[in-house]
């Protein structure tokens, strides 16, 4: 069959586009199958949505898609929808991480150069607050390591409680919510 003309494209992404937001709408997906078909006996409107579930057996003239048929194409097109909008969403992401590391590149040049050359503690600490905002846009950041202890160092120990234990720590409680 070959790759799909431009036109084509266009009309599986708008199909795509209108599945995922009936689904967002809150419209199951049965309802999301029939309005989207290609075959207008089965399209919820009554028209050949086009591009629709079922295109090609429309063309040929063979049955519409059965309801599960309809439903299972329905998820396939929410689910690429998502997953393509994910990916497009991390390429903008990306390239708006290039360009903010950019920017704090063009910040930091001159500050590091008034930092070593004059040692001027403004320009030092601008540099170094430059630095840390890299990291963390980076990533390079190491998360902080936490540990709780008891007296001296000692492991914290954790007994469990009873249920009327919990009550007269916590005060009277509410059953009837």
């Amino acid at each position: 069959m070959g790759r799909p003309n431009r036109a084509v494209r266009a009309a599986i992404t708008q199909r795509r586009t209108d599945a995922v937001d009936l689904r967002i709408a809150g419209v199951d997906w049965l309802t999301v199958g029939r309005k989207l078909a290609a075959d207008p006996s089965v399209n919820s409107e009554g028209l050949a949505y086009p591009q629709g579930y079922g295109i090609e057996r429309y063309r040929k003239r063979l049955g519409p898609p059965s309801d599960r048929r309809l439903i299972e194409l329905a998820c396939k097109d929410v689910s690429k929808a998502l997953t393509e909008r994910a990916a497009a969403l991390d390429r903008s992401t990306d390239e708006l991480r290039r360009l903010m590391m950019e920017r704090l590149e063009r910040l930091f040049v001159p500050m590091f150069q008034l930092a070593i050359g004059s040692g001027d503690c403004q320009a030092t600490d601008r540099a170094v607050r430059i630095i840390e905002r890299e990291c963390r846009l980076l990533g390079l950041d190491q998360p902080a390591r936490t540990e709780l202890s008891g007296p001296a160092g000692s492991p914290v120990r954790v007994d469990p409680a009873s249920l009327a234990e919990l009550e007269r720590l916590i005060g009277p409680v509410d059953r009837q919510r």
